[in-house]
């Protein structure tokens, strides 16, 4: 087990004991006191994830999109698995938007949104289409979006910019080496702010305990069972996809990259399991060509279990604060995240900084980052394991369709 794996337990169990022993031996004015005191950790953790927001989606979109010419130049294959990917992307944001309003797992918190430093009334609830586009969609400033942390209009942006320096013939080169720095960069500081998310979870779970009691740890294993629950419904509709389009043999492709996914479990990272998946698909008999193209770029457009967290821990978010979020700001959710979770692939704790960025897009309470923070280690486990499973079958159905995948039994027996 990593270090850092250990001290993120360690926090985890630091701070529900102090939070228990304020709870318990502390005057009720006092527990309040201690938790305020508290607060001043998980506020400054809040801000530096506000505070690199802005430069990360525009240096990672930028290069992400200027580096699309490759697709396009493989035609079929690049068109495919483009079709592909967003097909997921909507099937696992709405897989987890449906499955927090059924199993509503932040019901029983009953936070009060109110007594927030930052105190949240979701001023989306006027959000209206004309508001929208006008408003909401195209910067009048890019810089006064940049400042704001205003997540859409900084995509469109970076949208028009990426696309600006593909189509360039020489693709200017040294804007887009500039970008890949930014952005290279960017990943650095962002490791570093994870860094502190150890103090903020003790801060978090123990002030939140210290005024609540351990009552709140049942809300947080509904929160993290009903996660694993709508994981499960993910792959359930990921496998009858994979059984519908390359046949029963697709189980074998499962039972394939058993280990990479058991290492993606454990360190709660799909890029360390990418050596082993990329064996397994051409063990299974996805062509090298194929997988080669398919899985990298699936790890950038197409990380399903990702996707599903983002919806549904900000609607998790916004049950525990009791507040509702009307049909069309769901949509706009939707969409939101469509795009931001393209711009964020990568990142360390990338979930974190995507949902960040959505809540202050709809005026949700930021503090509840902190809520979600204190048991993120644990889900981002089954979204890191469900990422391989989910680019592995992309990467067997765009094979199947292109006729670039052979019987698993001959791709065994062929040499490797």
């Amino acid at each position: 087990m990593r270090l850092f794996n250990i001290f993120v337990i360690a926090s985890m169990v630091l701070g529900v004991l102090a939070g228990w022993a304020a709870h318990t031996f502390m005057s009720v004015e006092q527990a309040a006191s201690f938790a305020e005191g508290l607060s001043v950790i998980t506020t400054i953790f809040l801000r530096m994830i506000k505070m690199i927001i802005a430069p990360l989606v525009f240096a990672t979109l930028v290069a992400g999109i200027a580096h699309m010419e490759d697709a396009a130049a493989v035609g079929r294959v690049g068109v495919k698995s483009i079709a592909w990917f967003l097909l997921a992307s909507i099937v696992s944001l709405t897989v987890g938007l449906l499955m927090v309003h059924l199993i509503q797992p932040g019901a029983g918190m009953a936070l009060d949104p109110t007594a927030l430093a930052d105190r949240a009334v979701a001023p989306a609830a006027k959000l209206t289409l004309k508001e929208f586009l006008t408003t909401h969609l195209v910067p009048d400033s890019i810089i006064k979006a940049m400042a704001n942390n205003e997540i859409l209009p900084i995509v469109i942006f970076s949208l028009f910019i990426g696309t600006a320096v593909a189509s360039i013939d020489d693709r200017a080169p040294a804007v887009l080496n500039l970008v890949e720095q930014v952005s290279a960069i960017m990943l650095k500081v962002t490791g570093y702010v994870m860094l502190v998310s150890p103090a903020a979870i003790f801060a978090s779970l123990a002030s939140v305990i210290a005024t609540k009691g351990l009552d709140i740890l049942g809300a947080y294993a509904k929160f993290v069972g009903g996660f694993y629950l709508s994981l499960g419904v993910l792959w359930t509709l990921l496998l009858a996809a994979l059984i519908l389009i390359v046949g029963l043999k697709g189980l074998k492709l499962i039972a394939g990259i058993r280990e990479p996914m058991l290492l993606a479990f454990s360190t709660a990272s799909s890029e360390a399991a990418y050596p082993g998946t990329l064996a397994a698909l051409q063990k299974f008999g996805v062509s090298r060509k194929v997988a080669s193209f398919v899985l990298p770029l699936g790890y950038s457009f197409n990380l399903d279990g990702s996707m599903m967290y983002c919806t549904f821990a900000t609607l998790f978010i916004a049950q525990i604060y009791g507040i509702e979020l009307t049909l069309m700001q769901q949509i706009t959710m939707l969409g939101l995240l469509m795009v931001t979770s393209k711009g964020m692939a990568g990142v360390p704790k990338a979930s974190i900084v995507v949902i960040a960025a959505t809540l202050a897009y709809f005026g949700l309470p930021e503090a509840g980052i902190g809520i979600i923070l204190a048991v993120d280690q644990l889900l981002d486990m089954g979204r890191s394991a469900t990422n391989v499973v989910g680019n592995s079958v992309a990467s067997a159905v765009v094979a199947k369709w292109e006729n670039q995948i052979e019987d698993p039994e001959a791709a065994e027996a062929r040499p490797a």
